[in-house]
């Protein structure tokens, strides 16, 4: 009898932000229509892939640790390759093929589609073929026909609606490696999300560099308004989630969009990085505390059940102990439904590179604990204000570590960056939207049970 030779066993593991985590969905695809065998288990994989991520020392640390780790499973285990992916080889692809030479092959940002041809052979062999070498900054961006294996859960799904970034954040190098903004059409997001949910998805959440900047280099009058409006069409989506919105790109047209949907949460994640003007200038974002006022109040005004989640960057280069007051005033005034803070990183090929990294490291960690402290406050009070009420929740399925209690989210609760709600009583499929009766309140997590159909009729929501 002919012995049939088993599929070769590929694992992944993918590093950093939903944009990452959409490229490692494509490369999976690829590898799944190819013949390929899918792993969770690296040391149960015949090739193990990195996806990296490259943004800032403490990302591009973890990569590469993580790159090393899995070499080991060549040594010692059943790997014969390792292929790395992603935007530290963006970045970095000679530094990377000369001092760990471990990797195999290189799979860069524009080469999505030739994962199948990386698990075989090394696509940028250096002094083999020069012409191949990994340069520059992205140019690629994929549509609907490519294929995606989601690594999310299965009732939720990221929809990329653009690449790349036009905007001169002095602190931010994704434009060198993710190259200048490319817009999707609304009729290739449009059928990728019918795909998305005749796979069972019930919440997209957009995501971009700047999802608020879609559209702006079509020139034919898309925009992020019209592709809200285009997406409430389809069957089987009921929540539309909006990440990494610039503030002032926040308009009357997007608000009343919003506004007006019976499918769009009431959220907006608009990352600030700073409220003191002298800061934000050198930044290269502008804005004030004033300006960022006036522009929540705006928001607060048509979308009053609105949550607001932000993030800051504190010890950028000159932020003085004023300048940090002034954020932290701000904050207080402000009362973000959710917040993350991070700490500044000096980032070669930036901007503030050439500027002087002077805020000591300690200092930098003690104004983020300060400000995340800070928060935590305004979380326990915001959530402490839900006990009692009944609130639709939908339902993400057991929680992971322990695997005991069912979590879910409100519609004011981003996936795996805000808070989540733990259900102590009741049962309910991953997916679904149920009603919930909030029993406690905590600063990141709200404790609930699940209200029986008759008592839900009559509850108050």
């Amino acid at each position: 009898m002919t012995r049939v030779a088993s599929p070769v066993r590929v694992g992944f593991l993918s590093l950093g932000c939903p944009k990452n985590l959409v490229d490692t969905e494509i490369m999976l695809g690829y590898l799944r229509r190819g013949g390929y065998a899918l792993s969770q288990d690296p040391a149960d994989s015949d090739v193990i892939v990195v996806n990296t991520c490259g943004f800032i020392e403490s990302a591009r640390q973890e990569s590469i640790d993580t790159i090393l780790e899995m070499a080991e499973h060549k040594k010692a285990g059943r790997c014969r390759r390792l292929v790395v992916a992603g935007c530290l080889v963006q970045r970095y692809h000679s530094q990377l093929r000369q001092e760990i030479p471990e990797i195999d092959s290189f799979v860069s940002l524009d080469d999505l589609e030739r994962i199948v041809e990386a698990v075989q052979t090394d696509l940028h062999s250096g002094a083999a073929d020069p012409g191949t070498a990994i340069s520059g900054a992205a140019r690629a961006l994929y549509d609907h026909r490519q294929a995606r294996v989601l690594a999310t859960r299965a009732h939720l799904a990221y929809l990329k609606i653009s690449e790349g970034c036009d905007h001169p954040c002095a602190f931010c190098a994704i434009p060198s490696m993710r190259g200048t903004m490319r817009s999707r059409s609304i009729e290739s997001l449009h059928l990728e999300a019918e795909d998305l949910a005749a796979r069972g998805v019930k919440e997209l959440v957009l995501i971009a560099q700047d999802t608020t900047d879609y559209g702006r280099d079509l020139a034919d009058g898309t925009d992020l308004p019209r592709l809200l409006r285009n997406l409430e069409k389809v069957d089987g989506i009921e929540w539309i989630r909006i990440h990494y919105a610039y503030p002032n790109r926040i308009t009357p047209a997007l608000l009343g969009a919003i506004a007006q949907s019976p499918k769009v949460c009431r959220y907006l994640d608009i990352p600030l990085q700073h409220a003191d003007a002298a800061i934000l200038k050198a930044m290269k974002r502008g804005g004030s505390r004033g300006i960022f006022r006036e522009m929540i109040e705006q928001i607060r005004h048509v979308l009053p059940d609105c949550a607001l989640r932000t993030t800051f960057i504190v010890g950028f280069p000159g932020e003085s102990e004023a300048a940090f007051q002034e954020l932290c005033d701000f904050v207080e005034e402000t009362r973000f439904d959710h917040l993350g803070a991070f700490t500044y990183s000096h980032e070669e090929g930036t901007s503030a590179y050439a500027l002087s990294d002077d805020v000591p490291s300690a200092v930098k960690e003690w104004r983020r604990d300060r400000l995340m402290e800070l928060q935590s406050g305004i979380a326990l009070e915001k959530h402490q204000a839900l006990v009692g009420r009944t609130l639709p929740v939908r339902v993400d399925g057991l929680e992971s570590d322990t695997r005991m209690l069912l979590t879910g989210r409100l519609a004011s609760q981003a996936p795996d960056v805000d808070s989540r709600v733990l259900i102590v009583d009741g049962e309910a499929a991953a997916g679904q939207l149920v009603p919930v009766r909030i029993e406690q309140a905590h600063a990141y997590d709200l404790v609930a049970r699940i209200v029986p159909p008759k008592e839900s009729e009559s509850a108050v929501v």
